[in-house]
């Protein structure tokens, strides 16, 4: 009845906003009160005003990620309609995303995403280490649909565009310090400008670090602490004035501790009992993990970007880029000294893409045309420990993928005011999977560094290919109402690649060996975009439907001492909902903006086994989405005075989840409908020279949960009752100080 009540009041204050800004704006007539700013996207691939995008699009500015106190990407799902955006269950910086209800729910190499990360246009295929930290940027953009047109596959729920900061004319140096609760030190130096009139250069590095929120009771080492290291350099030459060039490389390094995660209920041996010091610690961010406290996670990057212009309407671009990361962890799934259920584990990937684009901007039409290559390797070990048996299931594997395809997309001015859009992609995807799975007696296999360990059963030992393709098309009509406001109808498909799974198991599940077929999204869309009250409020609106098909799912059934694990194509599902989003000047001093998002999601077939009747079955009156709450909001205000021959500004925010489950089945890891408080305070000197901020997150100190395993007693008798979640950061408090030279 609470969560209910918060969110009709959220809901009621974003219906009565329209009318208060109204209101406020007529009042403060005459006091000199800026326009909202206007913003330009590259959602399309080209540059537009934002309100000119048929697309739903969130675009986050670094100065509005300062004054929330941002510190890496998941606060984006704080204040953006129906997303989210979190660290993976076990990981520090392995991210899990969804839009709209799609998603990656299973971080595992091989699975493929269904929201697409892109840094400067630069496709990131894996999620480990993208949990990015924001430092040096000049915007994100957050794509909401399927974009399956201009990005391509995995791109079925939408996509998120990660864009760096330019390199200016001026030499500007630039370094960043921050202090604050759990002994936090991040650091960030920069320096940038030109070298020759033609080359310029830029170099940023940044250290991000915190104690852990708590500890391992066990061992005594940090438990959700952070350590990592990040780096850019970027090269950029224009020999002449068609011609322009841009070198850029990146690096990341994590090697802050595992997340084991908190056990959530008593453990319990293989006979139902109560096991000497099981119980729950009683704080959420400890820990009894005794399966080593050791991670380690590099990603590297680099890519080479070229634009020609042919002429004054015709430009040339290529993007060829390279990446590659590995991942050194371990979870343990009991949180227990001993090793009832411990998972260790290793990743190794890496990518080759190119991107050809012609772009056209004529004086009734304008669009991009183009071809794309993707060679990438996802590869990975990992064993299943189960200790009460002396077992352990030993499992590897890698998954080649080849993919090819081409698109274009036109948008066509019929008059001053109409305007018709339409494109189309067409993708071939080349696959081939092997998959290892061995059983061994003794803790750890040979794979993880026991030699004695006595082999067994093989479980799984094949290797096969496949191949799939799919076009995908976009059309969409928008009419200009006037200069400051656009409405838009459009129609899109999307489709997420099949594959393997990597944890196949052939004796209990035949058919995995055969992998699974690709899923698509076909999404109907309307949205109003524009200001008004002389541009001192812009309002963003979007109504989707959706339908899903074929939806992969990870559906892992524990049979006996082992886990049935299995990717199906479950059926089918649909979505319907609503997204708003709007900010206004309410007077010189003051800024106001408010989000909201609705979006109801649902299984219309979810046909899966039942190992209870042993017949396969249709779920889908008792299975839910995941990660997808009906309701998300915002809202926050700055106020800003002259202070010290500077700019003071003091920005309040909230936001608002409602329940949602971290399965299709539901669980007792469901998370309950939360509010988070933040609140920064931020002095800005004349011409940005230095700037001092104060920044509180989570001030109220909500515990919520993010993620979570669920192995528990009903299930299998053998992993020790093991139901595990893993929590959002406290309350934090931090100070930080920039200067500019």
């Amino acid at each position: 009845m609470k969560a209910m009540l918060k969110t009709a009041l959220l809901a009621g204050a974003a219906c009565a906003a329209i009318p208060a800004i109204a209101s406020a704006q007529t009042a403060s007539q005459g006091q000199g009160v800026s326009a909202v700013e206007e913003l330009v996207v590259t959602a399309r691939r080209r540059e537009e005003s934002l309100k000119d995008v048929p697309v739903a699009v969130t675009a986050v500015t670094s100065e509005r990620l300062e004054q929330q106190g941002a510190r890496d990407i998941t606060t984006l799902q704080q204040f953006t309609p129906n997303l989210t955006l979190q660290v993976a269950r076990g990981s520090n910086s392995t991210l899990i995303s969804f839009i709209r209800g799609v998603g990656q729910q299973d971080p595992l190499w091989g699975f493929e995403p269904g929201v697409g990360l892109y840094v400067d246009d630069v496709y990131v295929a894996r999620p480990q280490a993208a949990v990015l930290d924001v430092y040096d940027i000049e915007r994100i953009e957050v794509l909401r649909g399927p974009q399956g047109t201009l990005y391509g596959r995995n791109t079925i729920g939408g996509a998120v565009k990660y864009v760096t900061a330019k390199i200016g004319d001026q030499t500007e140096v630039k370094v960043k310090g921050t202090y604050g609760s759990y002994n936090e030190f991040d650091a960030v130096a920069s320096v940038k400008g030109k070298l020759t009139d033609t080359l310029r250069m830029g170099l940023t590095y940044g250290h991000f670090g915190h104690d852990g929120y708590g500890k391992n009771l066990n061992t005594g080492a940090e438990h959700y602490n952070k350590d990592v290291d990040a780096m850019r350099a970027t090269l950029e030459w224009s020999p002449t004035e068609k011609l322009f060039f841009r070198l850029a490389g990146d690096m990341v390094q994590d090697d802050s501790a595992p997340r084991h995660g908190h056990r959530e209920v008593p453990a319990l041996n293989i006979l139902s009992q109560p096991i000497a010091g099981g119980a729950p610690p009683s704080n959420v961010y400890d820990t009894y993990a005794g399966a080593g406290d050791k991670n380690h996670v590099e990603s590297k990057g680099l890519s080479l970007t070229g634009e020609w212009d042919l002429s004054d309407t015709l430009k040339l671009k290529s993007i060829t880029a390279y990446r590659n990361g590995k991942t050194k962890t371990i979870i343990d799934f009991d949180e227990l000294p001993q090793p009832l259920l411990d998972i260790p584990g290793y990743y190794a990937d890496h990518q080759f893409t190119q991107e050809l684009q012609l772009l056209y901007t004529g004086e009734k039409l304008q669009g991009v045309a183009g071809v794309y290559y993707l060679n990438a390797t996802a590869a990975g070990a990992f064993d299943t420990v189960v200790g009460q048996l002396n077992l352990t299931i030993a499992t590897a594997g890698y998954v080649d993928t080849e993919s090819y395809s081409a698109f274009a997309d036109f948008s066509y001015d019929v008059t001053d005011a109409l305007k018709v859009s339409f494109g189309g992609r067409y993708t071939k995807d080349d696959k081939e999977g092997h998959v290892y799975r061995q059983n061994f007696t003794g803790i750890r296999s040979p794979l993880f560094g026991n030699a004695a360990a006595v082999p067994g059963l093989v479980r799984s030992n094949f290797t096969n290919s496949r191949s799939f393709s799919k076009f995908t098309p976009r059309v969409s009509v928008s009419y200009k109402f006037d200069p400051d406001l656009t409405g838009y109808v459009s129609y899109s498909q999307g489709f997420k690649s099949g594959g393997f799974d990597m944890r196949a198991d052939e004796i209990l599940t035949p058919s995995s060996k055969n992998g699974y077929a690709p899923e698509t999204v076909e999404s109907y869309e309307g949205g109003l975009k524009g200001y008004f009250f002389d541009r001192r409020l812009s309002l963003n609106s979007a109504l989707f439907y959706a339908k899903y098909k074929d939806q992969q799912v990870t559906v892992q059934t524990p049979v006996g001492a082992s886990i049935a694990s299995q990717v199906l194509n479950i059926g089918k599902s649909h979505m319907y909902g609503v997204e708003l989003e709007g900010t206004a000047s309410l007077t010189s001093n003051l800024t106001a903006g408010a989000t909201l998002g609705y979006i109801k999601a649902e299984f219309d077939e979810y046909k899966a086994y039942n190992p209870a009747t042993k017949l396969v079955e249709d779920f889908a009156n008792s299975r839910v989405f995941q990660n997808t709450p009906e309701w998300t909001g915002s809202a926050y205000f700055t106020y800003g005075v002259d202070l010290a021959d500077g700019r003071l500004a003091f920005t309040p925010s909230v936001s608002y989840r409602d329940k949602f489950s971290m399965f299709e089945t539901p669980s007792i890891l469901d998370q309950k409908a939360y509010w988070l408080v933040d609140a920064s305070l931020v002095w800005t000197a004349p011409g940005d020279r230095y700037r001092v901020s104060l920044k509180g997150t989570n001030l109220t100190d909500e515990r919520y949960r993010v993620g979570g395993y669920n192995f528990p007693q009903s299930a299998a008798v053998f992993y020790g009752n093991s139901v595990s979640a893993f929590y959002g950061p406290p309350r934090t408090v931090l100070v930080s100080v920039e200067a500019k030279f």
